[in-house]
């Protein structure tokens, strides 16, 4: 049985040799066909992948390996059986070039990795990022209670939600776009909201007449503003095809490479998408730095590209937080060395986990803290960077790192359990001051809070802005860092009187007294958490409440006493 199998296998083997498969057609047409299907294949993997025609691309050395891969493959197949007693790939390395084609595009990968590398080109990463030493109380404009930013992204979108739930002809097509951007807009922090379509077929009932309108949630009164556009946006991330902002941007600068697309609106309300250009400064793949901006009109598509310096001010966001601090982070644990970086590490610093912004001066600051690389829980200082133009500047201030503030906060009101946002830095009294607002578990802001940088012990909580201000002054005052300001006699009005109602409500978890007073037609408002004596007033009683003058029907109390 054995024999005969071993007769079987050699006769077979004998007529396949003997009956080799012939090439197809003539060695032009081999030629023609491969690369009339990869080049099909390769506009087709180019339209979904959209790599950027540019040496300096990664995915433009696989993009071109998939295109030597499938052209070797048609050859192969086209070019019939090797003859025999020759290997395959003895065979094919003669007459199929495109092989040594893959081997020079994976060792110019190697190569250009290689030569980027940190460890050899550490200094050169380091520099990546310019940083200035500053003055915090004379750069950082001291800002006003009422125009601190009082919401976060996430409390942003929960009220553009709630907002797009009133609009019958717009919630049912489309959706609120977790991506904005928080700029300056009039001179004043917003967010900026775009919709996207809720489906294809959503997409594809509306995509003549595009997204109608946009949303602008203002970062101080929390009002949520929606823009009808007279012509709808026809280019977006939730467009199909040709229409798409990605494959668009592609289109139109194949050889370009993104790092980021933000959605932004002109002091005119027209909205764009501005597209960060990215090259690397550092061998062939490192050291990625943004070297302009491609502005494309939402509406019309018109495009325009710019180099960083002719960027115009309207524009808030170039430089994405990413990037930022990842130049940072080479800055603060190259710039002594490599080799200092993994045994000394003398000097070396890293941002903290986490970043928010600052509007100063027409322009988005992004603002970190810096601490040191052995992970303890204090800052050694800040960094605030313009997103504009990169524009950096360093201070140094001692002093808590944004999660120690913020469990300080959630102390201060540890009986609601509420949960700190991250800390925003203001300039209060000349003092670095992180502001958060604090909310409950349905992600509603309930109050806020304010904690001194360097001594985090400081806090003052209040269910306004206003009073969490007042009480943060009072404690600056009371430990000696700022001198107590003079009342002003002439602000506040005081009135006397006998309680004739008394009405309760609660607002946000605490308990607000509405007492009206004999002779007077309006109430005033007395929260339990600021005047705990409130809640022992009965009609009858006498009190005086200072108050500062207003026509409203309810009056905000300054000062209350109850007379005893």
């Amino acid at each position: 049985m054995a024999e005969f199998f071993t007769q079987f296998h050699t006769a077979r083997n004998d007529r396949t040799a003997q009956v080799p498969r012939a090439p197809k057609g003539t060695p032009l047409t081999r030629v023609l066909i491969s690369l009339g299907i990869t080049l099909l294949f390769g506009a087709v993997y180019f339209y979904f992948t959209l790599p950027a025609l540019n040496f300096q691309d990664r995915e433009f050395y696989n993009f071109l390996t998939v295109l030597c891969v499938v052209w070797t493959v048609c050859m192969v197949i086209l070019g019939g059986t090797r003859p025999a007693g020759e290997s395959f790939l003895k065979y094919n390395l003669k007459r199929l070039p495109s092989i040594w084609l893959i081997a020079a595009l994976c060792l110019t990968v190697l190569v250009g990795t290689v030569v980027g590398w940190v460890g050899f080109r550490s200094r050169d990463y380091a520099k990546l990022l310019e940083t200035k030493e500053g003055d915090f109380a004379a750069e950082v404009t001291e800002i006003s209670w009422d125009h601190i930013p009082m919401l976060d992204s996430t409390s942003a979108n929960n009220l553009a939600n709630r907002k797009l739930g009133e609009l019958s002809d717009l919630v049912s097509q489309f959706g609120v776009d977790e991506n904005s951007a928080q700029i300056n807009y009039r001179g004043t922090p917003v967010r900026v909201i775009y919709l996207d379509y809720d489906s294809f077929f959503k997409w594809f009932n509306n995509r003549d007449q595009g997204i109608p309108a946009y949303m602008i949630v203002d970062m101080v009164t929390q009002e949520v503003e929606v823009v009808r556009l007279e012509e709808g946006i026809k280019y977006s991330p939730s467009e199909y095809f040709n229409r798409n902002i990605t494959r668009y941007l592609r289109l139109n600068y194949p050889t370009k490479m993104f790092n980021d697309v933000n959605f932004e609106i002109d002091e005119d309300g027209t909205p764009w998408w501005i597209a960060s250009v990215v090259e690397k400064k550092i061998g062939l793949f490192g050291g990625r730095d943004i070297v302009g901006a491609v502005l494309v009109n939402a509406v019309t598509g018109e495009t325009e590209y710019l180099p960083v310096s002719e960027v115009p001010t309207w524009v808030d966001r170039v430089f994405s937080a990413e990037l930022i601090i990842e130049q940072y982070d080479y800055y603060g644990v190259y710039h002594n060395g490599f080799f200092n970086s993994i045994f000394g590490q003398k000097g070396c610093t890293e941002t903290t986990d986490g970043y928010n912004y600052i509007a100063q001066n027409d322009d988005v600051w992004l603002y970190t803290g810096i601490t040191s690389v052995s992970g303890d829980r204090g800052n050694i200082g800040f960094v605030l960077v313009n997103q504009r133009t990169k524009e950096a500047r360093y201070y140094s201030c001692a002093g808590a790192e944004e999660y120690s503030a913020m469990d300080s906060a959630e102390g201060a009101v540890q009986q609601y359990a509420y949960q700190a946002t991250f800390p925003l830095l203001l300039n209060l009294g000349d003092q670095p001051t992180y502001f958060m607002a604090l909310k409950d578990a349905a992600g509603l802001v309930k109050m806020y809070a304010l904690v001194n940088v360097q001594q985090y012990q400081i806090v003052s909580v209040g269910n306004t802005v206003e009073q969490a201000v007042e009480a943060y002054e009072l404690q600056l005052a009371n430990n000696g860092i700022v001198a107590e300001p003079e009342p002003d006699k002439n602000t506040n009005l005081s009135i006397s009187g006998r309680v004739t109602d008394v009405r309760s409500a609660v607002i946000g978890g605490n308990t607000c007294f509405y007492v009206a007073l004999e002779g007077e037609s309006a109430y005033f408002a007395l929260w339990a958490s600021e005047f705990p004596e409130a809640v022992l007033l009965n009609v009858g009683d006498t009190v005086t409440v200072e108050y500062e003058a207003a026509e409203d029907s309810i009056i905000p109390a300054v000062d209350f006493v109850r007379e005893k």
